[in-house]
């Protein structure tokens, strides 16, 4: 349990790629973090993503 709990206490780095209001709200509470602008392949159409990496692959 003590891996665990090393953690807590440390300064926090967050990558988040969800809603950007929750990086602002960490920037506002002075919090290191990045908005990752990230959507799924091919729009999250897995028939037109398996033909996507089938032609990358």
């Amino acid at each position: 349990m003590k891996r665990v709990n090393d953690i807590f206490g440390k300064e926090l780095k967050v990558l988040n790629i969800g809603l950007e209001q929750f990086c602002q709200d960490l920037k506002d509470q002075n919090v290191i973090s990045v908005q990752m602008d990230w959507r799924p392949p091919a729009g999250g159409d897995s028939e037109a993503a398996d033909l996507l990496a089938a032609l990358l692959g």
